[in-house]
């Protein structure tokens, strides 16, 4: 651990520079999902609780550094507000000056960092004004920990740096699940498309012990074995780089497990008529047929590998879960490891919208021992690839 967090700091007295994740989902100016925000809330406790006052930085939308009215921060304040419980003193332009004449232990709200081009692109010139308005910083997004940004990266070299409480807890679970994991250690890899993570499962291949591929990825490695697939999703183009991942995970000594049944409709339709039929490279399904979840043997044996784990990561579903029935993998499979992870025989770390809502239809959610909110950041970090955003923490 290369980072330093806030029980490495002195506060007391400090204005803290505080990068937050608040992008969260408002329908007419109410926020309607503040989980978020709720997560920042320790990290804006302790920051106070050491006599220090935290200074906001956030982004909202994409604005594509212009001032947006629809996209500013000013009407999250009263969201914050019931989060943190104590007053948010919202500010367009700020200035140090400005700054020092509020409370010590004040909560400013700074508006929108992406209403300047500056942001995005890594300005210095930014960087060292952002620099100007504090005595420390504290990045606590994780989620925007991927992007080289000046709010993320670029005043995190002009200042003393630490992670905040989220930060900090995403990066022990990460380095938990993959870095230096209790073994033997299992992914689940689902979704739609092998192209969107050629990386991760490049990278998973070499450092862990059982890979379950599922969901519309699954059929694409199928087909790569000579199955005939119908009208399921799958990437004709990517047989051979499933053939190759295959041969890799072979090599590292990482066990494959594939759907070896799957759940088969017509359309893909709440109810729709369907039946399990088994599935191997011997597959022949009809033009009109199509592969929407795998099947209970393949879920069985799913839940038969985890008890063989000790760690386990969680990205992407096992199949079509937005409809039922072609959710019943993913359920049986996320209960499973739910009821490992209660038990204390499995450390389980989930990430990725899919993920968190999939966990969250099959109710065991709570039950895992950490799910990152950080959608890209969780990927790339998976994939093995380097974070600038936690990178520019690790400085001297």
């Amino acid at each position: 651990m290369g980072w330093k967090t806030l029980d490495d700091m002195d506060l007391q007295g400090k204005r803290v520079l505080t990068r937050v994740d608040i992008n969260v989902p408002m329908e007419d100016g109410q926020v309607t999902d503040a989980t978020r925000i709720a997560r920042i809330a320790p990290t804006v406790a302790d920051i106070r609780a050491k006599g220090g006052s935290p200074v906001l930085l956030a982004h909202f939308g994409r604005p594509k550094g212009q001032p947006n009215p629809d996209m500013s921060l000013q009407p999250l304040v009263p969201a914050l507000e019931d989060a943190f419980g104590c007053p948010v003193t919202f500010v367009e332009r700020p200035s140090r000056d400005w700054i020092d004449a509020q409370p010590g232990d004040a909560v400013i709200l700074v508006e929108n960092t992406r209403f300047s081009p500056m942001e995005e692109a890594n300005d210095p010139q930014m960087a060292q004004f952002l620099a100007t308005l504090g005595d420390v910083y504290c990045n606590d997004a994780f989620s925007a920990a991927h992007r080289a940004h000046a709010s993320t990266t670029g005043v995190a070299h002009l200042l003393p740096s630490c992670a905040g409480r989220l930060m900090q807890a995403e990066l022990q679970a990460l380095e938990a699940a993959l870095s230096n994991p209790k073994r033997p250690v299992g992914a689940v890899v689902g979704g739609a498309k092998v192209s969107t993570k050629l990386d991760l499962l490049e990278n998973l291949v070499k450092k862990i012990d059982v890979l379950v591929i599922g969901g519309g990825m699954a059929n694409t490695f199928l087909a790569a074995q000579g199955a005939d697939m119908g009208a399921s999703l799958q990437e004709a183009d990517l047989h051979d780089t499933a053939r190759d991942i295959l041969a890799a995970a072979e090599t590292a000594g990482c066990t494959v497990i594939l759907p070896t049944d799957g759940r088969v409709a017509r359309e893909f339709a709440a109810g729709a008529t369907h039946e399990v039929i088994a599935l191997s490279g011997e597959t022949r399904l009809g033009a009109d047929q199509m592969v929407l979840d795998a099947g209970d043997a393949s879920a069985a044996a799913i839940a038969e590998a985890f008890g063989t784990l000790k760690t386990l990561i969680w990205n992407g579903p096992l199949g079509a879960f937005e409809i039922a029935p072609f959710d019943t993998a993913t359920v049986a499979a996320a209960k499973a490891a739910a009821a490992l992870t209660t038990s204390g025989d499995l450390i389980t770390v989930a990430g990725g919208g899919d993920t968190v809502a999939a966990l969250n239809q099959a109710g065991v959610a709570e039950e895992f021992t950490y799910i990152s909110t950080a959608g890209g950041a969780f990927l790339e970090w998976m994939e093995g690839k380097e974070l600038p955003g936690v990178a520019a923490l690790t400085q001297g």
